[in-house]
């Protein structure tokens, strides 16, 4: 049975943001703050107690796994997050349904058609 996502809906910004800068790639906290950032334009910055707060309510709600310590990586404390299958899913459900949201204002922010009388 295919779970209802609807209950998800819609996300909080910051909530998308993090889910999207994670779509590509595995990230830590500071890079995912870097990548809203430049997805964004600059428009959109979080700061580390969104970010953190938003991901523990993500990770507890299996939307984000904690990858704890990547190997190789130069700094200990840093701990790395992938989007989960079922955090691309909310992903993917918010995204088809913003594109209804935007589909629906291009209709009625064309211009008036004259009415004949």
């Amino acid at each position: 049975m295919k779970e209802d996502l609807s209950t998800f809906l819609p996300l909080s910004p910051a909530t998308l943001h993090i889910l999207l800068s994670l779509a590509g790639e595995d990230l830590h906290g500071y890079a995912i703050m870097q990548e809203v950032a430049r997805q964004s334009e600059g428009q959109y910055k979080l700061g580390p107690g969104t970010l953190y707060d938003n991901l523990q309510k993500m990770i507890d709600r299996r939307f984000v796994l904690e990858l704890g310590h990547r190997a190789g990586d130069d700094d200990p404390r840093r701990r790395y997050y992938r989007l989960a299958v079922r955090g691309r899913a909310i992903l993917a459900a918010e995204v088809a349904r913003l594109e209804g949201v935007v589909r629906e204002a291009n209709l009625r922010l064309r211009p008036a058609k004259p009415r004949r009388a």
